[in-house]
């Protein structure tokens, strides 16, 4: 088993799990489906195909930079009538950043690490109108798993908010795959079945919450035996 790690980075994010009708919210981080849509993109696949060996990966994602929520209102008119469509909500995340990891066998994962090179259909981040600010793919890791990966994968949020945490280690949230469900998990209805549009489906998965420490690389050292009247000295 190998696994795949992804920088989820853009001005603005949204990933849908319960989004219904004229409003359309978004989790606080990338789900499943959305990440599973857009490695599916990458490799050419179109909506109807099956998901089957995507769907089966396992996942999880690390909360580096949590964003802002910004809610988006727009309105509509059918181009041939002039009719008013319903006025809807549209919900985001604005400067987030996500590092998401995927586990699976070697030979599909070094599928998905050049698809994500040299895409067939662009990427972008839950929506359309949403995409990618830096580099996705970080790399396949062939001797590791994937918890391991979300504690070992440097710190991706950006430079400025590093500076702004004084710390030299930070806590970050990561949400994981509950492949065993005995203990306290929750659920996401976010395990996709099908992308097709005359049938969406989705079903719900188990996940688990946890925390990682990660060094910050911006952390602002202390100053140690300064004597502010040696320049006066010659020294």
């Amino acid at each position: 088993m190998s696994v795949l790690t992804l920088q989820l980075a853009g001005p603005l994010q949204a990933w849908g799990a319960s989004a219904r009708f004229a409003r359309r919210t978004t989790e606080h981080a990338p789900t499943k489906s959305g990440v599973v849509g857009l490695l599916a993109a990458a490799l050419g696949r179109r909506r109807s195909d099956d998901l089957t060996d995507l769907a089966a990966l396992r996942f999880g994602v690390r909360v580096d930079q949590r964003g802002v929520p910004v809610r988006d209102y727009q309105t509509a008119h059918r181009f041939e009538s002039g009719k008013s469509l319903p006025i809807s909500e549209r919900f985001y995340l604005a400067d987030a950043v996500f590092v998401a990891v995927v586990e699976g066998e070697d030979d599909l994962l070094d599928r998905l690490h050049r698809a994500l090179r040299d895409p067939v259909f662009l990427p972008y981040l839950g929506r359309r109108s949403c995409p990618p600010a830096r580099p996705i793919e970080l790399g396949v890791h062939h001797d590791q798993t994937l918890d391991e990966r979300l504690k070992d994968e440097p710190w991706r949020a950006s430079s400025w908010h590093q500076r702004r945490n004084r710390e030299s280690m930070v806590t970050l949230e990561t949400i994981v795959q509950a492949d065993d469900v005995a203990g306290p998990v929750d659920t996401l209805r976010d395990q996709p079945l099908s992308f097709d549009p005359l049938h969406r489906r989705y079903a719900l998965r188990a996940i688990r919450h946890h925390q990682v420490r990660i060094p910050n690389p911006a952390a602002r050292r202390p100053v140690t035996d300064h004597d502010p009247t040696a320049v006066l000295r010659g020294q």
